[in-house]
């Protein structure tokens, strides 16, 4: 049984690839002498290097993600108190990021102001924490992608990089049109993100019932095609109820202007 020292600095060069194993500290120990003090502060070095390079990938994958930086969105700062619901516990359980390795899609389905894009984010952040790429991307910014794209022959190279992420984050779908060409390669990018294989999922949010996305998009058999393909393994969750955004407002009511004999006269141009 390989001694716990030698087994934790195995995993902490695996983490840094560099071709080391713990076998090969042993016998190294070995033939100079080490000390097992020795031995352990060699495994202290190296499990320094491994947390300062995941730290280092962690903020790489999130700058990468188009996700916010300044004002994270977490599922630790949403405020489920807000919702009630039998089924409150599943939404909570999104923190396990079981859906990306079960492959299942996640939709949020509701009015604005109900921390549809919150929940979003807060997954795509999980993930990076996680060690996994993400990508957030608003469906106008997609459309206008997909049009730049079309005009600058970078298709493939668009389309490869959408492919790419482990979670890909589509907010506010409905509040743009998708024309004919830019719903085929939604369909495509639906398509080939479906036979991804590997931790892989897309999110959702949308102010509209799926049965209404028809409105946005113009390409009938290709949409169909790909909702067959969002909803064939997805996880829907639908809200209802008033946006409670605003509820720090603070209101003050201010009356301008002078009155009785502090009231000023604009003088006359002539």
């Amino acid at each position: 049984m390989i001694d716990p020292v030698y087994k934790a600095i195995e995993e902490s060069c695996i983490t840094l690839r560099v071709d080391f194993t713990g076998s090969e500290l042993a016998k190294l120990a070995t033939e100079n002498g080490m000390s097992m003090e020795s031995i352990q502060a060699v495994a202290d070095v190296f499990a320094y290097l491994k947390v300062k390079k995941e730290e280092a990938t962690i903020q790489m994958l999130l700058r990468t993600s188009r996700l916010p930086l300044k004002d994270i969105k977490t599922f630790q700062n949403f405020d489920f108190d807000v919702l009630k619901s039998k089924d409150i516990d599943k939404l909570k359980n999104l923190a396990t990021l079981a859906p990306v390795y079960a492959h299942k899609n996640i939709i949020f389905i509701g009015p604005a102001g109900i921390g549809k894009t919150h929940l979003a984010q807060a997954f795509g952040y999980e993930c990076c924490q996680q060690g996994m790429k993400s990508y957030f991307i608003k469906a106008s910014e997609l459309r206008d992608k997909f049009v730049a794209a079309r005009k600058a022959g970078t298709e493939s190279r668009v389309m490869t990089n959408l492919v790419r992420p482990s979670c890909l984050i589509i907010d506010e779908i409905g509040r743009c049109e998708f024309g004919k060409e830019d719903t085929r390669m939604f369909f495509d990018l639906i398509d080939r993100r479906y036979t991804k294989e590997g931790t892989s999922n897309i999110v959702f949010t949308s102010n509209k019932n799926p049965s209404r996305w028809v409105e946005c998009f113009h390409e009938d058999d290709s949409l169909l095609c790909a909702l067959d393909r969002i909803f064939d393994t997805s996880v829907v969750f639908n809200f209802r109820g008033e946006s409670y955004r605003g509820k720090g407002c603070e209101s003050y009511a201010i009356q301008a202007g002078r009155t009785g004999s502090e009231a000023f006269t604009a003088p006359s141009i002539v």
